[in-house]
Formats: C-alpha cells, structure tokens, sequence
C-alpha cells in the first residue's frame, strides 16, 4: 500500500506528468512525437499515458479516445501548417495562385516531416463530417477557398477547384511518401527496386519507369501539377 501512495498525487489527480502539467497541446505533441517514431499502430492511450508518466485515464480530459487522438494528430499538422505559412507574413497574398503554391508547398513539406501521419489527412476526412471536423482544418479549407475566390471563378468552379486542388496536393504527397526500395541492401538498381519481382511480360511499362518513379518529383513536380490544374479552371472555355 505504501508503494501504491509513493506514486503520487500527479499519477492520482492525472494532470501532472513527466512534462510538466497536461494540456490538449502537450498531449498531441507527445501524440505526435511517438507516432513519428514508431508509427501509427504504436499509438495508444495506454501507452500515450506512459509516455507522459500519467495513468490513461487521465488522458480522457484531452482526447476520449483513440480516435479523437487520430482526429488530434490531424488537427496538429494543420496547426502546424497554419504556422509556416503565418511565420514572417505581414500581410495576405497578393496573388492567389501565388498563394495556393504556398500552401501546396509548405503542406509538403509539414507532410514530409510527419510521413506516418499522411494517412489520417485521408482516412480522418472519411470518417468526420465537415462541421465536426477541427477548426484548424477548416481554416485551411477556408484559406485555400478564400484565394479561389479572389479568381472569381464562380461558385460552382471555385468548388470545382478546391476539390481539385486539394486532391492533387494530398495525392502527389502520398505517391512521394509511398515506399519503393525493396532490399535497401542491395547496391545494383534493379535490385534494390525489386524489379526481378514484376513480371517483365505482363508489366513493361511499369518496370521500366521505375528507377524514375524511385526520385522523388520534389516542390517542382507539385507546382507543375498545381499550375496544369489551375490553368484547366481559368480557361474561358471551362
């Protein structure tokens, strides 16, 4: 019984832990950290709470349960864009389709430093109507509406464009972060890319732009894309 009290009143009142007193943001930073570590399937609230010294229980205060910390790790990344792109900017853009290659640019680079939390910007989305999903994610809806509005599209494809917009910046992400190398061991290319496991018949093309597909397209790649989009929507013939 003694060893049970020596745990403490923090463990106890569970607002207190190794870093200090809990909060939302402290949770889903320690959310986030971990999962970038170990990934997705390493996250918990049993274990989240052992990372932060605290019961699980306790974690129920901030997120009431695993899916809300899902919805959590999402809503982090969007803060975390939302940073980049406010960081030093006195005032909007002036140009929207300077804009739009801001936040395509600078989500994949918050994409690329958090790659086991890429899924959830798709899977999260299915799962959470528009309403209940995190103010952060909102604004960066509102964000990218805002400069398609500046266009003057139109209503309809303004909304045409958002879809397309922002299905082409999740999507060019997800190939880049998809994995390619077969045997990391290997030295020779074809190897290392496991081409010998593709069918040469059934598969030439693909085995053949392979070792290209291996290179990532980069922020050049992603702007090519975006601009191809954009100039599909302002065509006066749309």
């Amino acid at each position: 019984m003694a060893q049970d009290s020596a745990a403490g009143p923090a463990r106890r009142a569970g607002d207190h832990g190794r870093r200090g007193r809990l909060s939302r943001e402290v949770v889903l930073a320690a959310a986030l950290e971990l999962v970038d570590r170990e990934g997705l399937s390493a996250l918990s609230m049993r274990r989240l709470g052992a990372e932060l010294g605290v019961e699980a229980m306790a974690l129920y205060r901030y997120a009431n349960g695993k899916d809300a910390l899902l919805d959590g790790l999402v809503e982090a990344l969007h803060l975390e864009l939302e940073l980049q792109l406010d960081e030093g900017r006195a005032a909007p853009d002036a140009d929207w389709r300077a804009g739009l290659h801001r936040i395509a640019v600078h989500t994949y680079e918050v994409c690329l430093g958090h790659p086991h939390v890429v899924p959830l910007l798709a899977t999260r989305m299915l799962a959470v109507p528009l309403a209940q999903r995190p103010l952060a994610v909102l604004r960066s809806h509102e964000r990218i509406l805002a400069l398609l509005g500046t266009a003057e599209l139109g209503p309809a494809r303004t909304a045409a464009a958002f879809r397309a917009v922002t299905a082409w910046i999740l999507g060019y992400v997800s190939v880049e972060l998809g994995p390619m190398v077969d045997n990391p061991a290997e030295t020779d290319p074809s190897f290392r890319l496991g081409l010998h496991r593709m069918p040469a018949q059934e598969l030439p093309t693909l085995r053949g732009i392979t070792p290209v597909l291996a290179e990532r397209g980069g922020r050049a790649g992603l702007v090519v894309g975006l601009d191809a989009l954009l100039d599909r929507f302002t065509a006066e013939d749309v």
